[in-house]
């Protein structure tokens, strides 16, 4: 799913005697979470995975702030509560067991503490849309990250495989279309101008 020289770079940091907190970037849609899950799968209890998506704020909270209709834009996390999660993490080797949020599509509602990172292991990836943005506190990001990876997919595959998820979680094909038009793809824009502060693209494999 990625070249051998990334895979390589994994294996080094998880045989490694330090902890190292890698960032994963992408367009709505290009595959973050399944690259993830694939990783887990190559490298089962070796590393953690911390969604940023476990930082939105609550639909009652954006409700709130007029920003429910805009749920996904730089401006609807937990900035500050993600920045300080990350320095938990990397502070915390050897020393606690770190609690993490986890998202979850079918109630567009995140969940405290679902994930567990034990004090002993030394690779934690995370991944998210803005990781590498400068827009609505997220300029620090990066300080917490030892690298940072913008993925690339074959852009039809893309909008084809956020459609789905869309459809997935309960939303009609006129409203997964103009969702995406309207919310995914200006965040996409906006994602995209960022890739090249990223230490390394990693172009997807299939």
């Amino acid at each position: 799913m990625i070249d051998s020289s990334a895979l390589q770079q994994l294996h080094e940091w998880i045989e490694g005697d330090n902890r190292y907190v890698l960032g994963i970037i992408g367009l709505p849609g290009a595959g973050k979470s399944t690259l993830t899950d694939w990783l887990k799968e190559q490298f089962t209890e070796k590393l953690v995975v911390i969604p940023m998506d476990g930082f939105h704020l609550a639909n009652n909270q954006l409700k709130a702030l007029g920003r429910l209709q805009r749920k996904g834009a730089p401006d609807t996390f937990d900035v500050r509560g993600y920045h300080a999660l990350l320095h938990r993490v990397k502070q915390g080797y050897h020393r606690e067991t770190v609690y993490a949020p986890c998202f979850h599509r079918e109630i567009e509602e995140s969940i405290a503490g679902e994930i567990a990172i034990p004090a002993d292991v030394r690779l934690i990836i995370t991944e998210g849309n803005y990781l590498l943005s400068e827009e609505a506190g997220w300029a620090d990001t990066p300080s917490f990250l030892d690298q940072t990876w913008f993925i690339h997919v074959d852009e039809t595959q893309r909008l084809t495989q956020l459609k789905r998820r869309h459809r997935e979680f309960g939303r009609s094909e006129q409203e997964a279309e103009q969702w995406i038009a309207t919310t995914d793809q200006p965040n996409a824009e906006l994602i995209q101008l960022t890739a090249y502060r990223a230490d390394k693209q990693i172009f997807i494999k299939q």
